[in-house]
């Protein structure tokens, strides 16, 4: 079979400006094909060490997910680190599916210094589900995704916002059951919201309270501290920050003309700088001489890391340490 000028491989005879510009070894949707092939090569031995692999080979090390839905009780959005994307994407198979691809159609790419972006406005997650009952959904939503650009061409933003998703039952199963009401009527609820199992919902509402200890852990891992020390030392160093005056930029002195005075003014002048100046230096030295443990004692107030984070994603409450070392929490 000869090579066409639609094969990204074709070589024209008048030359090589001619040819398909190819800036990269695959496409970026392709990406998103071998990631579909690598779904359905799980198995269900796969353990946490596969799904770390797959995250690896799909996502950058600072990449972020980000589901955007609307639920009966209003609009949801969650967005979790690469930490927690391995586990979210073995979630959707504890819940009872079976399968798991993305197709994307009419999908449009920008191309940046740094990385490619790929916005495809009809995206569909089909997943199979073998219980409660074997039915085939459909989630539709867009789906916005960053790869960087270099050989690897890994993830580094992942944006789904669903639409509306449908729940697909075989007429071989109605038929099978068209005589038992009851089963008709299971047959007849929905077994996802929003396309979404209840197993990934729980873990999605869970990522809210893990995604801001992230710090945490990470620190208990490298410097093999308690996690109370950990929650100490943090604590501290947020409190340094917040009380930390900005940096001011640096101003370039302006030269000024001097003029020539007589010396009776001069005299006078010199002065009454001398007492302005010295009077200056009163008035700074206070606040100069001022220590962190005056101004606050015993360490002074540091905030308290809450595991209920705010409407921010901010954990940080008003605490006071006392001299003794523990901590009492303002009311």
């Amino acid at each position: 079979m000869s090579s066409t000028p639609h094969d990204p491989f074709y070589s024209s005879p008048f030359g090589p400006f001619y040819r398909r510009h190819t800036p990269y070894m695959v496409q970026p949707e392709y990406r998103i094909y071998e990631m579909n092939k690598r779904l359905q090569a799980r198995t269900e031995d796969s353990d946490n060490l596969w799904w770390d692999a797959f995250a690896t080979e799909f996502f950058e090390d600072d990449a972020t997910l980000t589901l955007s839905f609307c639920l009966e009780d209003g609009p949801k959005r969650y967005t979790i680190g690469r930490t927690l994307i391995p586990r979210y994407f073995s979630t959707v198979f504890e819940g009872g599916v079976t399968d798991l691809y993305y197709i994307l159609k009419h999908s449009k790419e920008s191309y940046h210094n740094s990385s490619i972006t790929v916005d495809c406005d009809q995206c569909a997650m089909v997943t199979q589900h073998g219980k409660p009952m074997f039915t085939k959904v459909c989630t539709e939503g867009r789906l916005i995704l960053e790869f960087t650009f270099d050989d690897l061409m890994r993830i580094k933003t992942w944006h789904f916002t669903i639409r509306q998703y449908r729940e697909l039952v075989p007429r071989s199963i109605l038929a099978m059951h068209a005589q038992d009401p009851q089963v008709l009527d299971q047959l007849s609820k929905n077994i996802t919201r929003m396309g979404l199992t209840n197993f990934t919902l729980n873990y999605l509402r869970l990522c809210v309270i893990l995604e801001p200890m992230q710090e945490l852990m990470s620190r208990h891992k490298t410097y093999n501290l308690s996690p109370r020390d950990c929650l100490k030392t943090c604590l501290f160093q947020k409190w340094q920050r917040m009380v930390a005056p900005p940096a001011e930029p640096t101003r370039q002195p302006t030269t000024k003309r001097r003029k020539r005075k007589n010396s009776t003014s001069s005299t006078s002048n010199s002065s009454a700088g001398n007492t302005a100046n010295s009077t200056g230096s009163k008035k700074k030295t206070p606040a100069a001489n001022l220590s962190l443990s005056s101004q606050v004692p015993g360490l002074g107030a540091i905030p308290n890391c809450s595991l209920n984070p705010g409407r921010d994603g901010d954990l940080c409450h008003s605490t006071a340490v006392t001299p003794s070392g523990q901590f009492k929490e303002k009311h």
